[in-house]
């Protein structure tokens, strides 16, 4: 076989070679092509069926959107259609009122006219009368001279001369009759009036103290609170201005210091720092900057808390805060703010029973030691403060003049001041009120069962009634009957003696017989 051949077997393999690859990939194509548009025809089917879902879905949500405005329209109609009924009916009967007030108006016109027609008459019947008393009294003013002798300057000089003296002396008998009689009936209602409001107003008295105990979970919490060298202690009595006790008390720590404000402060960051556990120097500072703005809201809320609990409406945000301080504050142990609201009440009731205006009265009362939440920080008693306050925040004269006249420090210009000095002298004078009453009240009962267990026979005494009255309980077989009577005496007179008391003190000597046997 020569070349020729080989190179024409060559070019019809070569040949055969590319016809076939061309037709194989000609049938891939049109395979790839097939199933290219089978993809296309089902994805489009997707796509049809995901917008026929998406168009159902929002025909769906625009029904229920459409249902819900309409319900939301329908609610709202009925709600005007309501409020237009009531505003309806309120103006139907306001319309009645009127047509009520009006007739009663006319009704009132008439019987105007009437009495007025009546008074006419009357007037005309009265000139009629006083021309004919002139002309009698004319007559008999002349029968008079003719009698007399004397002239009618002379006799009427002669008869307002007597007249004269004659009033006088008994004008001057009739005031002295009235003044003792209107004193009586004065001192008589003013005790009543205080009596009562005495009775009906029963506040509590609570006394503070100048320490608070802090209970901690165990003493090992005391090591914690102290720190490496006292730096924790040291922080936390910087930041408060406390002293803080750390002594053998088990399981409590005390806390000293005369600002209220900021013993309170001081406990509350403690409390929460031992919840806490984390005590250093950096986290005190902001536990007790937290326990102060605490604190500070604590205020607030007590003094609203008084002013609606006195019912005095209108005060100003400042005086507010002003009251909430004074629940910190105590005089002669009592608090001041409770105080402050008996006084109020007192103020209400007693001024109600004489006519005055028992909302100014109310005020007067809650505001009158308003000074003492600022009397550390200003020159001056509590006051005159208290009413330099109240004039700075828009409070009236006659309340100005009560605070500042209520310890003197002004004369009263209105009942209203001498209302608040008795009301805070009722509030502070109760037994327990202050510590310096009770240890006075609690030694006067001594001195008088000491006054009368002085005495001969006595075998027991009982001061009863706040002092008011003393039983004494006498030896039979020691004293007798008539003798009782004479111990009695004695007993006041010296009781009169040596004691200074309100009021009086009634003696009451027992003396019992007793007869006993056994059976046996």
């Amino acid at each position: 076989m020569n070349a020729l051949h080989w190179l024409m077997i060559v070019g019809v393999s070569a040949a055969a070679t590319f016809f076939v690859g061309y037709f194989i990939r000609k049938v891939l194509a049109e395979g790839k092509i097939e199933n290219a548009e089978k993809q296309c025809k089902k994805i489009i089917a997707d796509g049809q069926r995901e917008a026929e879902s998406i168009k159902r879905e929002a025909s769906i949500f625009a029904k229920d959107e459409l249902h819900k405005t309409r319900a939301e329209f329908e609610k709202e109609s009925r709600e005007r259609k309501q409020e237009l009924t009531s505003i309806e009916k309120r103006i139907s009967q306001k319309e009645e009122n009127l047509d009520r007030k009006v007739d009663l108006i006319e009704k009132k016109e008439h019987e105007l006219t009437v009495r007025e027609r009546d008074l006419k008459g009357k007037e005309t019947v009265m000139r009629d009368k006083e021309a004919e008393l002139d002309a009698t009294i004319k007559r008999e003013m002349e029968n008079l001279v003719k009698i007399t002798g004397l002239s009618k300057d002379e006799a009427k000089k002669m008869l307002f001369t007597k007249l004269e003296d004659e009033v006088r002396h008994e004008s001057a008998a009739l005031m002295k009759q009235i003044e003792m009689e209107t004193k009586e009936t004065c001192d008589k209602k003013a005790k009543e009036i205080i009596s009562m409001a005495i009775q009906r107003c029963a506040a509590d008295h609570t006394s503070e103290t100048t320490i608070s105990t802090v209970a901690l979970p165990s003493d090992e919490m005391k090591g914690r609170i102290i720190g490496r060298e006292g730096r924790n202690i040291r922080a936390l009595e910087a930041a408060t201005g406390i002293d803080i006790i750390i002594d053998d008390t088990p399981e409590a720590v005390i806390l000293s210091g005369f600002d209220a404000v900021r013993k309170e402060v001081a406990k509350i960051a403690l409390e929460r720092l031992i919840i806490d556990g984390r005590i250093h120097p950096t986290r005190i500072e902001e536990v007790v900057e937290k326990a102060r703005k605490d604190v500070d809201g604590m205020i607030k809320e007590a003094g609203e808390q008084a002013a609606l609990d006195t019912g005095v409406l209108g005060l100003h945000p400042e005086v507010i805060r002003l009251l909430g301080r004074l629940k910190y504050r105590t005089s002669y142990g009592q608090n001041v703010l409770n105080h402050s609201k008996e006084v109020s009440y007192l103020m209400g009731m007693m001024a109600a029973e004489l006519g005055q205006d028992v909302q100014i009265a109310k005020r007067a009362g809650l505001l009158h030691d308003l000074g003492k939440a600022a009397d550390h920080d200003v020159e001056g008693s509590h006051a005159v403060i208290g009413a330099d306050l109240a004039k700075k925040y828009g409070e009236s004269e006659l309340v100005q003049n009560a605070i500042r006249a209520h310890h003197g420090d002004e004369e009263s210009k209105s009942i209203l001041a001498t209302l608040v000095a008795a009301a805070d002298a009722i509030s502070g004078a109760r037994p327990g009120a202050r510590s310096e009453t009770l240890e006075s009240y609690i030694k006067r009962l001594g001195d008088l069962e000491k006054i009368a267990n002085s005495f001969r026979g006595v075998e027991k005494s009982y001061a009863i009634q706040a002092g008011r009255e003393i039983r004494v309980i006498v030896q039979p077989d020691k004293v007798g009957d008539q003798e009782s009577v004479l111990l009695a005496r004695n007993i006041t007179k010296k009781i009169q003696d040596e004691l200074d008391y309100p009021g009086q003190i009634k003696v009451t000597v027992i003396r019992e017989t007793r007869a006993v046997e056994y059976a046996k």
